[in-house]
């Protein structure tokens, strides 16, 4: 029979995505009672993000998973509000609604803050990307758009649903047929770079397959209505609609330590915050340079090892060693991507038409990815 800790070591992380789902069941696996974990989070449910891009194309809805569920079941404790300020010395988070939450170690995994590159152009939302792009496709089907460009900014997020998104367009445009040239601009130096030269050569074959003309190494900028311009060399493309990712900027919030350039959050090869003590960070909110739910997952089991050794489990904290799994999803048949990531690119690049990974999810991520799987399995839900 086991007894309640009458002092549990305090955790407290600030945010509702991957990271912080991911992050509360490793503790939780790893610790056990040893930690009381409170989830401080402005929204109410979990929204598998990744599976918005097929949503303009009529397929159903990303799945949404109620927090207020997730805690009763996993064992920690919801407040619904958001992160306002950090007293670092004296290990408060500051909320906006006026509370003072205590912790021992904090983990910051509030994700970042998107915002548009050019001002002619669609930037994709994947809170609104039905509502943006639906639209769009409609035309597309009913022969009215015949040049479409697709944009990923200097600044650039996780780029795999722009890819995405301008396959699934090819091939409906196809299945209509409609008339549609479709180019992809991407400042990579090929497609899909982070994942490596086995990658990047299979997907720059696919894309070419599918009439896209991809531009690397480029910068795009667009100085009127339906004209985009490129960088370097000036060259100028007349289409009827772009389509661009957002760029991505760090959360920039009061008492946590930012990098100077765009708010990110500076951590070590453990996750750890640079310059604060007891503050680890994950996901898309820190200063590591791949965007992506998997090193999201990744980032969150480092901290939480780091977090449970604090608290006193059996833990031999680990660094942040990244390998990058992604599912490419377009209207013929998924890809499954993954590579280690090192520096800019990837090594041991590989491209496949099974997963090598299991559950074969979206988002690879140690301990969410099996939960999750476990609660569709009760539910009866399919991807």
């Amino acid at each position: 029979m086991t007894t309640e800790n009458p002092h549990p070591f305090r955790v407290l992380i600030a945010g509702g995505g991957v990271a912080a789902l991911e992050a509360t069941l490793a503790l939780r696996a790893l610790a056990g009672d040893r930690v009381a974990i409170t989830m401080l989070c402005p929204q109410p449910d979990f929204v598998y993000r990744p599976m918005r891009v097929r949503e303009p194309f009529a397929y159903g809805g990303a799945k949404q998973y109620p927090l207020e569920d997730i805690a009763r079941d996993v064992g920690f404790g919801l407040k619904l509000d958001a992160f306002e300020w950090l007293d670092p010395d004296k290990r408060i988070v500051h909320t906006e609604n006026g509370e003072a939450l205590e912790y021992d170690a904090l983990l910051l995994a509030m994700g970042a803050v998107q915002r548009p590159a050019l001002s002619h152009a669609e930037t994709i939302d994947d809170a609104r990307l039905d509502e943006h792009l639906h639209g769009l496709i409609q035309d597309v089907e009913g022969g009215y758009v015949h040049k479409l460009a697709f944009v990923a900014p200097s600044r650039m997020p996780w780029p795999l649903p722009i890819y995405e998104l301008a396959l699934m367009t090819a091939q409906r445009a196809y299945d209509m047929s409609a008339q549609l040239s479709i180019t992809l601009v991407t400042p990579e130096d090929a497609p899909l770079a982070v994942f490596g030269d086995n990658v990047s050569n299979e997907i720059e074959r696919v894309l070419e397959a599918n009439g896209i003309l991809t531009i690397t190494a480029a910068h795009g900028e667009t100085p009127a209505p339906g004209e985009l311009t490129l960088h370097p060399g000036g060259r100028t493309l007349s289409v009827d609609r772009i389509v661009a990712l957002p760029e991505l900027f760090g959360p920039s919030t009061p008492g946590v330590p930012t990098n100077s350039t765009d708010g990110f959050i500076p951590i070590d090869t453990h996750c750890q915050v640079r310059g604060v003590e007891r503050v680890w960070a994950a996901g898309d909110a820190t200063d590591f340079a791949v965007k992506h739910g998997g090193i999201a997952a990744q980032q969150a089991d480092t901290a939480a090892g780091a977090i449970a050794a604090l608290a006193g489990a059996p833990v031999q904290p680990a660094a942040f060693h990244p390998i990058v799994r992604a599912v490419l999803v377009s209207l013929d048949k998924p890809r499954y991507l993954s590579a280690e990531v090192t520096g800019g690119h990837g090594s041991a690049s590989e491209i496949s038409d099974s997963p090598s990974w299991s559950p074969a999810a979206k988002i690879d991520a140690k301990y969410l990815a099996p939960y999750l799987e476990q609660l569709d399995r009760v539910a009866g839900r399919t991807a």
